[in-house]
């Protein structure tokens, strides 16, 4: 009457046994989790916009020309991926959409799906620095978010205060009321301007204090204030060769545009078209351009050990116009000089 139950348990135990040292076996091999590994596999290049009429223009282009080929189109979650060859090198086109966190969920996702080592982007910007003109392209060695920041309350008046005068931690200027962790951190942005060439001059905007990203990669123990992101040095060489190597670039009437490389870049956002506020980014980042995607993309390059590069077109002065921005109508003209410079930069990249 007791032996049946006793064979179950026992047989039971023993099956309870085999299939943990089999989930637990199974789980330390599985590769079903994360993105896919790529390694060994012939890497790709990225060629990537942001909106409409950049993709446009490298369409045009492409499209045009009988050693680039787009084989096949696939659509993940929403994203148009176009991959093919250029001269034989495997590319794959894609726009992030407009704005920060567009950038850097396409970004990441395509670095996840696809066999991507190298990073090229190509949109238009807003001027910063009043030299350039529309059509005129900057490549910028840094970049800088410029609206990662703390809106504060201004300074209580003591005259208000009828037990006695105020004393709430104050901004230099004793106008705004900061708090205590941003007084900190200021501190440590300060002594990094002392070694640092490259650090942001911070200084507010109103009641607006700039503050840093804080980001964390492989082999970091923990998250790190991070005020600024390198392009990669072999791409911004590739891009002084290209300069030197192909005819010079012309907007449609003819006129021949001026390229940049180096300086700094800034991306936040918003759609900058303030003059008071061009100066302000002028001042504290020392920014060429200014535009909506790039460090982002940069950023997720930068912790995923991606090279990039960034090619911004320019289309206006930011705030710099006597009423309504119009900017939108030398997007497409400026989408048409970045995109030549864009497959300047790839052959030399291709030799």
């Amino acid at each position: 009457m007791h032996r049946v139950p006793a064979l179950f348990w026992r047989f039971a135990l023993i099956f309870g046994v085999c299939l943990s040292l089999l989930f637990s076996t199974y789980q330390a091999s599985a590769q079903d989790f994360g993105p896919r590994d790529f390694t060994g596999q012939k890497k790709w290049t990225a060629i990537v916009t942001a909106y409409e009429p950049e993709i446009k223009a490298i369409d045009s282009a492409f499209s045009a020309m009988p050693d680039a080929s787009i084989d096949r189109v696939m659509n993940i979650k929403g994203i148009r991926y176009q991959l093919g060859t250029y001269k034989d090198k495997p590319i794959i086109i894609f726009t992030t959409g407009i704005s920060v966190p567009n950038a850097a969920m396409t970004m990441q996702m395509a670095l996840d799906y696809f066999p991507i080592d190298t990073v090229l982007m190509m949109g238009v910007a807003g001027a910063i620095n009043p030299i350039f003109e529309p059509g005129d392209i900057a490549i910028p060695e840094r970049w800088y978010f410029h609206d990662e920041s703390v809106y504060v309350n201004p300074a209580p008046n003591p005259a208000n205060n009828k037990s006695g005068p105020a004393q709430p931690i104050l901004s230099e200027n004793n106008q705004y009321v900061l708090p205590g962790d941003y007084i900190a951190a200021l501190e440590r942005y300060k002594a990094r301007e002392r070694i640092d060439p490259h650090a942001p001059k911070y200084q507010n905007f109103g009641w607006l204090f700039p503050d840093e990203v804080s980001i964390v990669k492989k082999g970091w123990d923990k998250p790190r204030k991070t005020p600024y992101f390198t392009a990669s040095e072999p791409l911004l060489r590739h891009a002084r060769n290209a300069v030197k190597n192909m005819p010079p670039i012309q907007m449609p009437s003819g006129k021949a545009i001026k390229v940049a490389i180096g300086g700094n870049g800034v991306t936040g956002s918003v759609f900058a078209d303030n003059a008071q506020y061009r100066l302000w980014l002028e001042a504290v980042y020392s920014a060429q351009v200014t535009e909506m995607e790039s460090a982002a993309v940069a950023m997720v390059c930068f912790v995923n050990e991606v090279d990039w590069l960034i090619i911004r077109s320019v289309s206006d002065l930011a705030g710099g116009q006597h009423g309504q921005n119009e900017e939108d109508v030398f997007d497409a003209i400026a989408s048409g000089t970045g995109t030549k410079l864009l497959i300047g930069i790839l052959d030399e990249l291709v030799k």
